[in-house]
């Protein structure tokens, strides 16, 4: 993540998905906030995604070394079968868009095969939970409850809880929701994110087991 350094306030609203999320966290773990007002972490990774003594609820290494060795075999068919999950089409009452799929495949191929097998350690084995307890700017992590690339309970609410953690007496603002019914693609009314972000979150709230997003930004 390019540091904000065009500007000499504190105006910049740092924005990212998925692995970005992670990006975010490192960002304002190592340089500070001084350029950044607030923070979104969209269907991020943070904390960390892989299972582990510390992290028992993540996901089994098998589950990314079969990607791997996706990647390393037939990439093409990986990405064609990862949109169906990474869209929720997969479900019974979705409504599948073959050009969603298409474009997701196109845009997937154009990554050069090394970037994407060493991206796949670095997305689910580094852990942020260290740089998410540093983060003092208000932060507002939204996650589809039905995210079947990165589970919502082994990361939005997690990451919500540890920068919640980290000082409530300094941060007494930070915000989270579970969209309901929302893949790993979020695509459900994104305009409402900018504008959340246009009002002072100034009290935690924790993530209700089912929410919208429409319903609960202001």
């Amino acid at each position: 993540m390019r540091p904000p350094s065009c500007t000499t306030d504190r105006s910049t609203t740092a924005e990212r998905w998925v692995a970005g999320g992670g990006e975010v966290a490192r960002y304002l773990s190592r340089h500070g906030s001084s350029h950044v007002a607030k923070a979104v972490l969209l269907g991020a990774v943070p904390p960390v995604m892989v299972k582990s003594d510390t992290n028992p609820e993540g996901t089994p290494i098998e589950v990314f070394d079969a990607i791997r060795s996706s990647v390393d075999k037939d990439r093409s068919q990986l990405y064609w079968d990862l949109s169906e999950t990474f869209y929720g089409f997969n479900r019974p009452d979705a409504t599948t868009s073959e050009g969603a799929r298409r474009a997701f495949w196109r845009l997937s191929m154009q990554a050069g095969i090394r970037a994407a097998y060493e991206c796949i350690s670095q997305f689910s084995e580094t852990d942020f939970t260290e740089d998410l307890k540093r983060i003092d700017v208000p932060v507002l992590v939204a996650h589809g409850d039905d995210d079947q690339i990165v589970p919502l309970h082994d990361s939005a609410v997690k990451s919500a809880e540890l920068i919640k953690k980290f000082d409530p007496s300094r941060l007494p603002r930070r915000t989270a929701r579970a969209v309901r019914q929302v893949p790993h693609r979020i695509r459900s009314r994104p305009a409402r994110i900018p504008e959340a972000l246009s009002s002072p979150v100034t009290q935690s709230i924790p993530i209700p087991p089912h929410d919208t997003l429409q319903g609960a930004l202001p």
